[in-house]
């Protein structure tokens, strides 16, 4: 079972981008609004893997906190999509996948390294 740590302030995202430098941070951000976002959040939470339950995923809900998205593309250099999941390491971004790309065997392979 998957469970979200919410993703709510640019002070938090900071301390994630440092944090990743000791483990890999994961950020799913989301659109309440896009049938696709819904379909891959729901994906997500049904299948994601028992291997990965030590790991935090933060959820952006991108439509009240664009101010955030917008952080995180810049700091990142990853372009904005919706849905999109995210993996930083030792504070860079080290996976993106947007839409259906998003699937919980790829991340396995990013964040088990």
């Amino acid at each position: 079972m998957l469970d979200w740590d919410s993703l709510t302030e640019l002070k938090q995202l900071d301390d994630l981008i440092e944090s990743s430098a000791n483990q890999k941070v994961i950020i799913f951000k989301h659109s309440t609004r896009c049938s696709i976002s819904i379909m891959v959040k729901d994906r997500l939470e049904r299948k994601w893997p028992d291997e990965l339950k030590n790991f935090k995923v933060y959820y952006l809900d991108l439509l009240n906190y664009r101010n955030i998205s917008n952080a995180i593309a810049e700091k990142t250099q990853i372009e904005h999509q919706s849905p999109q999941l995210l993996i930083l390491d030792n504070r860079q971004c080290v996976y993106s996948a947007s839409h259906n790309e998003i699937n919980s065997l790829e991340i396995v392979k990013h964040l088990l390294v």
